[in-house]
């Protein structure tokens, strides 16, 4: 099969093509911006057709949240049309689709972890734009998976954990968020996970995937620096009234991840031991 892998360059899809060598199977094609433009409808269909592409792993996003509240218009192209151009071609191809999403499309106001089911309702233009393209992928594409994640990190690219690395060798004193709980992602072990989904066979459907456990980010920034080595940098507990933002953040964004456990037969990580993993990786 030929699987067509977007948004390469990012955290995921770096971690998607750093374990494709384990699938020699598949045929992979991993494209960017450069190689693929998403947002042109007949470039995608076109690309998926001269590719004879049987399965479609969507990690391009816009996910600059500040940033979105003042540059919509491209913010919904990237997630919202271009999803819905991917499911319309994959359709026409009798093509499969994996659509990763994110907890913003929740408001964060619950208390109980998201199961799947749960209503919809983002508070910021990234968390509308991103349910925009959710319901266009489920609209358009009749094999499609839409995956659910949060709080996502990796070895690749600019993330929370590099940042809080970096700062936490710089500064003496660091304030962060203490208010705001959800669970990390080792985007790893959700790179892992969607080879999972193409080895068994996609189950059409929404799922979400973090890693277990709960935090906020000030415990996930105390972890970091734990792990890390790094002693010398004082970490203080802020509200989020504290430290304002152009783009509302979710309160609470825990993920129930019973769905894809039993569907898929999985075990998933305890957040604390896959930034182990990371850091490691990263130090190394």
């Amino acid at each position: 099969m030929n699987i067509l892998i977007t948004g390469a360059n990012g955290q995921l899809g770096n971690e998607m093509r750093w374990l494709s060598v384990r699938y020699p199977v598949y045929t992979f094609f991993f494209t960017d911006v450069q190689e693929l433009d998403i947002c042109d409808k007949e470039v995608v269909r076109k690309y998926i057709t001269d590719h004879n592409i049987g399965l479609i792993v969507n990690c391009a996003a816009y996910t600059a949240v500040d940033r979105a509240e003042e540059d919509p218009e491209l913010c919904d192209r990237i997630n919202h049309l271009a999803p819905g151009y991917l499911a319309e071609a994959a359709e026409w191809a009798g093509a499969s689709l994996i659509h990763v999403s994110t907890d913003y499309v929740f408001d964060g106001t619950a208390h109980t972890p998201y199961t799947e089911d749960c209503p919809t309702c983002p508070a910021s233009v990234y968390g509308a734009t991103k349910l925009a393209g959710e319901q266009a992928v489920r609209r358009n594409c009749k094999k499609a998976a839409i995956l659910r994640t949060s709080w996502l990190y990796s070895t690749f690219g600019n993330n929370f954990v590099k940042t809080m690395i970096r700062l936490g060798r710089e500064r003496n004193e660091l304030g962060v968020i203490f208010d705001q709980v959800g669970t990390p992602t080792y985007a790893a072990d959700l790179a892992q996970v969607i080879y999972v989904m193409m080895e068994k066979g996609i189950v059409p459907g929404i799922y979400h995937f973090s890693n277990e456990g709960v935090c906020s980010w000030y415990d996930f920034t105390k972890a970091i620096h734990r792990l890390a080595g790094i002693t010398s940098c004082k970490v203080l507990p802020l509200h989020t009234a504290d430290y304002p933002t152009l783009a509302a953040r979710p309160h609470y964004s825990v993920l129930d991840k019973t769905r894809i456990k039993k569907t898929y037969d999985i075990e998933i990580p305890y957040w604390q031991d896959s930034l182990a993993t990371c850091i490691h990786a990263l130090e190394s």
